[in-house]
């Protein structure tokens, strides 16, 4: 009897010396009007007064009020933007790995009872035999530390696909906001289009009441308002579907910004494309392919030992009923690698650094041909616009001016008006949308150079 109870406190003991203790781990405001009439309210390509935003904008919920800067925006967007957040949180999911893959194996304690319930002196417990022990996995073949391996360079990697999807934040708010600026500045365009066409008409009317002008260029010009109305309104539905593009990118459904400001100093050339591709290397999707060749090449060492069977040992008492006496029993067992030898899993893993290699060729490649792409855009924007407003802009200001003076005074006819007037406004739409091309590929160029190379001269 009393070695039973030296047997079960024993048993106590080891349970409670291989248990584990767990611990707990660790207004609905509408958006302002799009403007007063005729869209003056959004003329943004100007210089921004300082006196007139703040570093900080107002806001509302996380949302800002009032004029906002680029520099709000970007600041704004990788504070809030869910996709950022979310790679944020696998990045410290990769760290929570890595803590779990350096975890030793759980011992397993195992009970047996043997030689009870038989005939004649085996009848009964008098002469069982009881077995408590603890049994531990051995990794043979530095499986643990080769898996920590792998953890840590998947932490790295998670890393740097952190900091590509912060550089595809920047960038998809970089254009989202010249996108809104644009979408303001063509309906402020817009505005000004309806205003000076209504004019005509007013003017077009009087002159046919004059019996100056046939009644027919009073349709005319009738009709031409009607059209300009309508573009009017869809202007103001594209500026609308902008500014809720942007607000999104702070993870806003609805905007509440008045509008958005920009600094429009003179375009700056493009830098040399040979320059520029010695930063190509600095863009993480490719610096990236380092780690994954250096973890594809841990992970054919983690199959090769993977090879190696492990060995289980276990040692613990055994109570002898009849005699009353205790002795210890240790066994160890190892699986024979007569089937199983992880000859997939190491094909597996071999073919996958082959690929991992192929795969980094390729993506060294697409950077490269989309860096020659961007920089065409950015050559090509950047040279329209410097065209238009040295040159075709004031020309056709010019000659819209002259034909409005010419028709009050008779001199030529309301469809020469109406071809300077829309070839005026043309250019200017040109003008806007070169603009913003030019800071849209600017912020796709800057991308894919992971960084500005006008910041390392």
């Amino acid at each position: 009897m009393i070695g039973s109870i030296r047997l079960s406190v024993g048993c106590a003991m080891i349970l409670l010396f291989f248990s584990g203790t767990g611990f707990p781990s660790e207004s609905s405001e509408t958006p302002g009007e799009l403007g007063t009439e005729h869209g003056s309210r959004y003329s943004t390509l100007q210089s921004t007064d300082p006196a007139s935003v703040t570093d900080h904008p107002g806001k509302s919920n996380g949302n800002p009020t009032g004029a906002i800067t680029l520099k709000q925006a970007l600041a704004l967007g990788l504070l809030q933007n869910p996709e950022l957040a979310a790679s944020f949180w696998e990045v410290r999911a990769a760290e929570a790995r890595l803590i779990q893959e350096g975890l030793l194996p759980n011992p397993e304690i195992e009970s047996s009872l043997e030689n009870f319930g038989g005939s004649k002196d085996l009848s009964g417990f008098d002469g069982a035999e009881t077995t408590i022990q603890i049994k531990q996995k051995i990794e043979l073949g530095g499986k643990r530390e080769k898996r920590e391996q792998v953890a840590a360079l998947g932490k790295d990697i998670a890393q740097w696909d952190y900091e590509s999807k912060r550089l595809d934040v920047v960038a998809d708010i970089s254009k989202s906001f010249w996108d809104v600026l644009a979408a303001q500045e063509k309906y402020a365009i817009a505005g000004e289009i309806k205003a000076v066409t209504e004019d005509a008409y007013n003017l077009v009317a009087e002159r046919v009441k004059a019996g100056k002008a046939p009644p027919l260029e009073e349709i005319q010009s009738k009709v031409t308002v009607t059209k300009i109305r309508i573009e009017f309104e869809q202007t103001k539905r594209a500026l609308e579907t902008a500014r809720k593009k942007l607000a999104a990118t702070w993870g806003s459904p609805r905007p509440v910004f008045e509008k958005v400001i920009a600094d429009i100093d003179p375009l700056v050339p493009p830098p040399s494309l040979e320059n520029s591709e010695v930063y190509l290397s600095q863009n993480p999707d490719l610096a990236k392919w380092d780690t994954e060749m250096e973890k594809n090449r841990a992970l054919v060492k983690l199959a090769d030992a993977d090879s190696i069977p492990d060995l289980t040992a276990g040692v613990g008492p055994r109570y002898y009923s009849e005699s009353k006496e205790v002795a210890f029993v240790m066994n160890l067992s190892v699986p024979i690698p007569l089937f199983n030898r992880n000859q997939g899993g190491i094909k597996e893993a071999s073919f996958n650094l082959v690929r991992a290699r192929e795969s980094r060729k390729a993506a060294v490649l697409t950077a490269q041909k989309n860096l020659d792409q961007a920089y065409q855009d950015l050559s090509a924007s950047y040279l329209t616009a410097d065209s238009l407003i040295k040159t075709a802009i004031p020309a056709a200001e010019s000659a819209f001016s002259a034909a409005l003076e010419g028709y009050r005074e008779g001199k030529i006819g309301y469809l020469s008006v109406l071809e300077t007037q829309r070839t005026f406004f043309e250019v200017k739409y040109q003008y806007v949308t070169a603009i913003v091309d030019y800071h849209k590929s600017k912020a796709d160029f800057e991308r894919l150079v992971g960084q500005n190379p006008a910041d390392n001269k």
